[in-house]
């Protein structure tokens, strides 16, 4: 008899074991009395998977340690893959659909731009925790997982995450071979084709390739998107106790920039017209975006049980958008009303490369667990930043066209914009420390401290004026939870976040503000975490997030050209999320948000009491997926957004809406699955988002999406 044990390497982490017992013979018994036994094999999962459909067990940006999500005490949705799947989710404006407490803005048809708890940001993304953050459209077809992480996050991602983060978790290689095919056919002209192919070479080396193709018209006139993506990764496990992950991936994306309707002079709403209308011209009006990274993480574990981890990821963005749109609002609702056109370009190169070293360990002081996190994150990021104003007929910054007829084709020509030719470098190094501790059983804490020094030099390539700041930001975070039994946290929260004068984008430092200190975000927040069932989870909570050293105009200055730093907005909120499995069958994804966000002092653009731009006071989503049978699911969701003011002036209010989305899931085979999604079902024409009151998105009408998934 012998006994075989054999280590599976690889992020699976399967243990089997091989007993055969063969030849056995009692001393009495005869050839003709031998019994052989087949083969058994057990196998183990030793390393639980962090997802398990649609509920996610971990987030490890939140805390950079193995740490379950009921145990992190702050509001984190995780966007599962199959969440992602079913849903037919292609953009970050998709994820965050049936994210409460998180909305999505317009970002002026040319990129990404979300609002977290009443603060707009396009600079908060990152890629399995690096940032991120140049404006561009992100896509999923190599992304395993989305974590939207709300409240201020200073203490692990640095400058930025003022009201929230979201990090995109790459699929990597690992020991489970993958073959897997997309074909996607739909509304408007849609084509989309994906591919991910992982394949182990041996015990030590695994391969996987990950590739999109799409090329799509619109419902919006002239508009269409063209894109693809490869991705290639391979892990190598030195040892036991050694991994390396390396990556890279190029990203294409070509599409119209759009930037949606207008709104009325007097009625303050958006221009009654169909939602196809292109105010401007969309021939014109192109974007473009090149975007390369290398990407690589390696990680050792000590005999002592230390942990080093180092990711690095360098990154080179292209991107150039020019749009001719709707710079005014409409004057008249019938053929005597009248358009403000405007037109430039913006084209921005940028070189980033940032590497964090994390040391993890755990000890025990007098019966106190603790489990240490503390590193140092080293950024710099080189940017060349130049526009372009445009002038009709080569004369004026503006033209105005007919309500009923409002694209141009007038001749436009783009000369400098000597303001706005800079070339910046950025570097910020942040070292940090966490402890989570063990109290007793029932009662853990995190603490967490971080020092970034944070230092931009802009210089004009016109004027060669030279503008430098160098700010010290302190980000601490303290949280306290209570487990009166296992599956159930309450917790307390405290963080702070800064964004320097440099802006979400790093553009808008000048000699005007350099010298201003850095706005200032706090977040106070209280909830509860309850895995009603292992795959059933139930998160509630109730912030205030203060954001303070906004610009102002100085009320002493009689010239009113004086500026003066004062708390400028709040906002208050309690918010509901469940997600997973009611029954085997019935899979669910959901939860309501309410958001009161004010402007608490006149500020620069806004009076004491206005409502905070684009933040509706409650927002309802709830999706279900629920199979018949092992071929055959059905899928609904509905997504309720109360009105919005489309800018702080509260004088255009986009109503509220209510909108449905539905799905079909069939399995002929065991390696084929055919899905059918609608989007808008009841085809409700409604406003889907804004960036300022004469740049509106009209909602999309009732879209079909036909998808076959192939297995191999």
């Amino acid at each position: 008899m012998k006994l075989v044990f054999r280590r599976m390497l690889g992020g699976t982490g399967i243990v089997v074991f091989t007993l055969s017992l063969t030849q056995v013979t009692w001393a009495q018994s005869t050839s003709s009395d031998l019994t052989v036994l087949p083969a058994v094999e057990v196998s183990a999962d030793a390393e639980p998977k962090p997802t398990d459909g649609y509920v996610a067990k971990k987030s490890f940006s939140a805390t950079r340690t193995d740490t379950p999500l009921r145990d992190v005490p702050q509001s984190i949705t995780v966007v599962t893959q199959d969440m992602i799947r079913d849903q037919n989710m292609l953009s970050l404006t998709d994820v965050v659909r049936y994210v409460p407490g998180v909305v999505a803005s317009q970002g002026e048809g040319n990129r990404d731009a979300v609002i977290f708890r009443g603060n707009n940001s396009t600079g908060d993304f990152f890629v399995d925790g690096l940032r991120d953050d140049v404006q561009y459209y992100r896509d999923l077809y190599n992304i395993d997982r989305v974590e939207v992480l709300k409240g201020s996050n200073g203490m692990i991602f640095g400058r930025g995450g003022a009201g929230g983060v979201i990090n995109r978790v790459t699929k990597e290689a690992d020991w489970t071979p993958v073959r897997e095919f997309t074909g996607q056919f739909g509304s408007f002209g849609h084509k989309r084709f994906t591919a991910d192919i992982g394949q182990p070479i041996n015990s030590m080396v695994s391969t996987r390739l990950n590739a999109m193709y799409e090329h799509s018209d619109s419902y919006r006139d002239g508009v269409e998107l063209k894109r693809w993506g490869i991705n290639p990764t391979a892990t190598f496990m030195l040892s036991e106790k050694t991994k390396v992950v390396l990556s890279g991936e190029y990203f294409y994306d070509r599409r119209t920039a759009d930037r949606g309707i207008p709104s009325y002079v007097n009625s303050g709403r958006p221009v009654d017209i169909d939602r196809s209308t292109f105010f401007g011209n969309p021939d014109d009006s192109p974007t473009h975006v090149d975007a390369w990274s290398l990407n690589s993480l390696i990680e050792h574990t000590f005999d002592s049980g230390i942990k080093l981890r180092n990711r690095t990821r360098y990154a080179n963005y292209d991107k150039f958008y020019q749009n001719v749109f709707a710079s005014g609002q409409a004057t008249a609702e019938d053929a005597t009303g009248t358009v403000s056109l405007g037109a430039y370009n913006d084209a921005t190169k940028r070189e980033n490369i940032f590497t964090q070293t994390d040391v993890l360990f755990k000890l025990d002081t007098w019966g106190i667990g603790h489990e240490f996190m503390t590193g140092v994150e080293y950024g710099r990021q080189v940017t060349d930043y130049s526009r372009n104003n445009g002038y009709f007929n080569n004369t004026s910054r503006s033209t105005k066209v007919s309500f009923l007829n409002p694209v141009t084709h007038t001749p436009i020509t783009f000369r400098p914009d000597v303001s706005r030719d800079n070339h910046g470098v950025i570097e910020a190094i942040g070292v940090y420390a966490q402890d989570q501790i063990t109290i007793i059983p029932q009662v853990k804490a995190v603490l967490g401290i971080r020092y970034d020094n944070f230092d931009a030099t802009f210089v004009n390539n016109h004027s060669g004026e030279k503008v430098h700041s160098s700010d010290g930001l302190i980000s601490p975070r303290v949280g306290l939870i209570y487990k009166p039994i296992e599956p159930l946290s309450i917790y307390g929260n405290y963080s702070l976040a800064y964004v320097p004068r440099a802006g979400d984008q790093l553009g808008s430092l000048s000699l005007s503000n350099k010298a201003l200190k850095p706005e200032k975000f706090m977040n106070l927040e209280l909830g509860a975490k309850w895995d009603i069932r292992p795959d059933l989870a139930l998160t509630a909570a109730l912030y205030q997030l203060d954001r303070s050293n906004v610009i102002a105009t100085d009320p002493t200055d009689p010239g009113g050209t004086k500026s003066m730093l004062v708390d400028g907005q709040r906002a208050r909120g309690a918010e509901i999320g469940l997600t997973g499995r009611i029954t085997p069958q019935w899979s669910v994804m959901g939860g309501y948000g309410y958001t009161d966000a004010e402007i608490t002092k006149n500020i620069t653009g806004a009076t004491k009491g206005a409502a905070v731009a684009q933040v509706p006071k409650h927002t309802v989503s709830v999706w279900n997926r629920y199979d018949f049978t092992s071929y055959l699911g059905l899928g609904l969701g509905v997504v309720h957004r109360s009105s919005i003011y489309a800018s702080v002036d509260n004088t255009v209010l986009l109503p509220s809406y209510t909108r449905l989305d539905a799905a079909v899931f069939v399995q002929p085979h065991k390696n084929l699955r055919i899905q059918a999604n609608i989007e808008n079902l009841a085809n409700v024409d409604y406003a889907a988002s804004a960036h300022n009151n004469n740049n509106i998105m009209p909602g999309a009408p009732r879209i079909f999406r036909l998808t076959a998934i192939a297995n191999f």
